[in-house]
């Protein structure tokens, strides 16, 4: 059983396990779904899926107590994509994101998750400032991060992207 991270009305949030590689595998298959990530064909067999899961997740809740969690539909039990934090070497920030299957955008489920992963860390973790990165041209995530409250910090070009940044501090 995976650690419950938090749940909201709809979903649950908890750590992935490798008894999810067929989630992940599947609510990264459609090419739409990495559009604008930077990965785009990383995910391309269960054995990538798992390889994910075990040397990345598994990793960083380890090294770092968070990775990305598994959002679950509470009413199917399905893992349907992904929600918050990632500790980004590259930037040297924390970075709030997400990812689900086709068939679950436009629902809130976004917002939902990652409001309720930021809810988490502000009463559980020991972060003090998030950012969430987004292509330009990838308005429902720009209005995700909106909604949740972050606040455009500046643009920048990166893996042939234009990318705006948005951020937020946990702690006043």
């Amino acid at each position: 059983m995976s650690k419950i991270i938090t749940e909201t009305p709809r979903l649950i949030i908890r750590e992935f396990n490798l008894d999810d590689v067929q989630a992940v595998y599947d609510f990264n298959a459609d090419e739409r779904v990495n559009l604008y990530t930077g990965d785009a064909g990383v995910i391309k067999s269960l054995a990538d899926a798992e390889r994910i899961i075990r040397d990345i997740w598994l990793t960083e809740y380890l090294q770092f107590g968070y990775a990305r969690w598994a959002v679950v539909l509470k009413q199917t039990g399905k893992v349907i994509g992904f929600c918050g934090f990632k500790n980004d070497y590259r930037i040297n920030e924390t970075d709030i994101g997400y990812r689900f299957a086709p068939e679950y955008w436009g629902q809130g489920f976004a917002t939902e998750a990652n409001q309720a992963c930021i809810d988490y860390a502000k009463a559980h973790m020991d972060l003090d400032y998030i950012v969430g990165d987004v292509v330009d041209r990838n308005h429902a995530s720009i209005n995700v991060l909106k909604k949740l409250g972050m606040n455009f910090n500046k643009k920048f070009q990166s893996f042939g992207f234009m990318i705006q940044r948005y951020d937020m501090y946990l702690k006043s």
